[in-house]
């Protein structure tokens, strides 16, 4: 069955911009904007709570794992145990998020997090914890982890204006940074006072009151009215997405680069507290507290530092204060020393992070945020498991001060590579939605199968070259939006006839494309017409695959 229509589109072509002026100086409180709206305040200290118990939950296994084992190793996979769930499950975690109800789906996985809290506390009450046993249970923990980080990734953006992003995002690494100073407080209190056990009561307690304010949280959800889209074909259109866009994969090659080495640190905290002069359980959580201290002023210096560095020159000195704390810390006498070195290394940790985070957040349309931010998480705690058991590797087979110095020194080295050979050129694209694009009707009820989509253009044989060279933007344009293939066709008979030709996985796939259609792709469309020469727009064809 054939469908043939002609363009119903729109041919307004976009105004070039010229160039940017200045940016205007930031505002004083800039940085806490945010906090003015009520829903996002409300969730950032939900937020924080649920960081809390995370910081706490890791204070509280990384110590006792030192009291199960003494191999560099074991302490190490305690970080790897907790990030690596989000490397494995944070694809279907942000698929998840994008189909179900946010809200619900966010209350969810603290629920799971109490869950696990509460098992914890039962099995070390019992006496029946190991070494193996706190690894499998912080795997656990893991995967609410996994499937909580996505959804409030997701649900950021519909809090704030687009020009309060950054801010919003710095206002997370507080939160987050706060909690690294308060989790570790109240866990090492909790565990000097009255034991481990408690630190996952607590735990539990703080998850379920996380949960009852979610719940009380009036978001509309607002299904599709194609109906959910099926769990496998939403993954898929997610690396779809993300392996299209340059300035994704710029991101997570760079995050990657970053947190493989910087995790050294964080990793071997444990190690290096213990080989500190009178180093108990309270100088690690000084150690900690330090770090978040430093984080915190890092978020309050952001949109300063944004106003005279870019992006680029924000990673690349970020990543060289990171390495220079790291060898600090590692070669540190005493605390005096360590402690200055953890504030400066956790400034540095969440302005070179915040800055590819926001890149992030701003490269994803909404239809797409939790699973495009999942893959992003994905790259972080992938490279924090990565670099936890590499660092410890070499740690075991070496000393703890040649790990850490290694990391310093390769961290800065390989970062400075990836920004010379993959540099981040790539225009910011405008993904607001546009309905510019009108879904087309079927003549007869469809059955299942694929869809082919022709468009044939006429074309200046003397603009061929620039004409497939702006259809390689149109090849992007249609894989992000969840086509299955692409080609570009040309008559062997009439030179100046090109057709594209697109595959979907269904006519309901198909429909939904037009749904995910954004600003930058109506200029895009724009550019396209602009080259077609004949008097009636381009011929559109839908033909159904027949099994």
């Amino acid at each position: 069955m054939a469908v043939t229509t002609p363009e119903n589109e729109t041919n307004a072509l976009l105004d070039q911009p010229g160039a940017a002026p200045p940016p205007p100086p930031p505002r004083r409180w800039a940085a806490l904007e945010p906090l003015s709206l009520p829903t996002f305040r409300m969730l950032w200290l939900t937020w924080m709570a649920a960081n809390t118990c995370m910081w706490m939950n890791d204070v509280a296994t990384s110590w006792m794992m030192t009291s199960l084992t003494s191999s560099p190793v074991m302490v190490a996979l305690v970080q790897s145990a907790s990030t690596l769930p989000v490397f494995l499950l944070g694809l279907p975690s942000g698929a998840l998020a994008d189909i179900l109800d946010r809200r619900r789906y966010f209350m969810v996985t603290q629920l799971w997090v109490a869950v696990v809290a509460m098992v914890i506390c039962v099995i070390v009450l019992a006496g029946w914890m190991n070494a193996h046993l706190l690894l499998a249970l912080t795997f656990c923990n893991g995967i609410g982890l996994a499937m909580r980080w996505p959804v409030f990734a997701a649900i950021v953006p519909e809090l704030v204006p687009r020009a309060q992003l950054p801010a919003a995002m710095g206002l997370n690494g507080i939160a987050l940074n706060a909690s690294r100073i308060v989790g570790p407080l109240v866990a090492g209190a909790v565990i000097a006072s009255a034991g481990s056990h408690w630190v996952f009561v607590l735990n539990t307690v703080l998850s379920l009151g996380a949960a009852l304010v979610i719940w009380r949280w009036r978001r509309v959800h607002q299904p599709s009215p194609l109906g959910r889209e099926r769990l496998g074909s939403a993954m898929r259109v997610g690396l779809q997405y993300v392996r299209q866009s340059p300035r994704m994969r710029s991101v997570l090659v760079r995050i990657a680069v970053f947190f493989v080495h910087a995790t050294a640190m964080l990793a071997m905290l444990p190690l290096i507290a213990r080989a500190l002069p009178g180093g108990d359980a309270g100088t690690f959580t000084l150690l900690l507290a330090a770090m978040g201290a430093g984080a915190i002023v890092g978020a309050l210096l952001l949109p300063r530092l944004r106003q005279h560095l870019s992006r680029d020159t924000l990673v690349r000195l970020g990543t060289t204060v990171v390495s220079v704390a790291t060898a600090a810390v590692a070669f540190a006498p005493n605390v005096y020393v360590a402690v200055p070195a953890m504030v400066l290394g956790g400034l540095a940790w969440l302005a070179t992070a915040n800055s590819m985070t926001t890149s992030a957040q701003l490269a994803l349309p909404d239809w797409v945020r939790a699973r495009g931010m999942s893959i992003y998480q994905m790259a972080v705690m992938g490279a924090t498991a990565l670099g936890a058991a590499l660092w410890g590797q070499v740690a075991s087979m070496t000393t703890l001060h040649i790990s850490l110095g290694t990391a310093a020194v390769t961290g800065v080295a390989v970062m400075l590579a990836v920004q010379y050979f993959m540099p981040d050129r790539h225009l910011e694209e405008d993904l607001s939605p546009s309905q510019a694009f009108t879904a087309p009707v079927a003549g007869t009820p469809l059955a299942s199968g694929h869809i082919q989509v022709t468009v044939e253009y006429r074309i200046d044989p003397a603009r061929a070259d620039e004409f497939r060279t702006l259809m390689q933007e149109s090849r992007r344009s249609r894989l992000r939006q969840g086509a299955l293939d692409w080609q570009l066709l040309r008559d062997v008979h009439d030179p100046s006839l090109y057709i594209e030709q697109i595959v979907d996985e269904s006519w309901t796939e198909h429909l939904r494309r037009f749904t995910r259609v954004t600003a930058w792709d109506v200029a895009l469309r724009d550019r396209k017409l602009a080259f077609h020469v004949g008097d009636a727009p381009p011929r559109v064809t839908r033909r159904i695959v027949e099994r």
